[in-house]
């Protein structure tokens, strides 16, 4: 076994606790933790196929932002999770069964395997020097010819998750310290300052015959 294989199989069992843990962690904010090492792992496998495009934009872009918005997000939504778990056993069966499906798809394609996807063209297929040739550039040209309308139904549902997450984070909440500054600057002084008349010194009182009698007997 090279150290490529060993690599591989380091970073797969990573990649399979982790996503386990994405699962099973009762903490949000350590689901989400655990989704970001998983992408990191994931990352490192593109790395061994080769495709450094796809493995630096997963780190950039899902590790460096997506992600980091995640972690805000569930750490300023506050969620009760006494009463996301009441649900669990409800929504179970029907999770089970997309999950099995998905499962099954994944099989299907591993056992199949791809078979239209060809190896790496090299300098005389391509009719281009091997030195420059460039799988960002091939995947580019994937991404937006063959594949456009994909990418725009995932572009369209990155958008709608993005608005959901700031509508989630901006909803009236009751114990919200917000301040209205329409309020702020239609304030006047005496609204919020009452000066009460006092006078400048104050007589003592006079000695009653329970202080007189306390007095005499000291």
């Amino acid at each position: 076994m090279d150290y490529q294989t060993g690599f591989f199989y380091l970073f797969a069992a990573v990649l399979l606790f982790a996503a386990y843990r994405v699962v099973t962690a009762r903490n949000p904010v350590h689901a989400v933790l655990f989704l970001m090492l998983a992408f990191s792992q994931a990352a490192a496998l593109w790395l061994l196929l080769k495709a450094e495009f796809l493995g630096i934009t997963l780190v950039l872009v899902y590790l460096g932002a997506v992600m980091v918005l995640f972690l805000f997000v569930v750490m300023m939504l506050d969620i009760n999770i006494d009463s996301v778990r009441k649900g669990f056993w409800k929504n179970f069966p029907l999770a089970a069964i997309l999950g099995g499906l998905v499962a099954a798809e994944l099989m299907v394609v591993l056992w199949a395997g791809f078979p239209t996807l060809a190896a790496s063209p090299d300098a005389a297929d391509v009719g281009v020097n091997a030195a420059n040739y460039s799988n960002t550039r091939e995947l580019g040209l994937l991404l937006y010819t063959e594949y456009l309308y994909p990418v725009e139904v995932a572009a369209v549902i990155l958008l709608v998750a993005m608005i959901a997450a700031i509508a989630l984070t901006l909803r009236q909440r009751k114990d919200s310290k917000a301040i209205n500054p329409a309020l702020q600057v239609h304030v006047r002084a005496r609204d919020r300052l009452v000066i009460v008349p006092m006078a400048a010194t104050q007589k003592a009182p006079p000695p009653t015959d329970n202080t007189a009698a306390e007095e005499g007997k000291a």
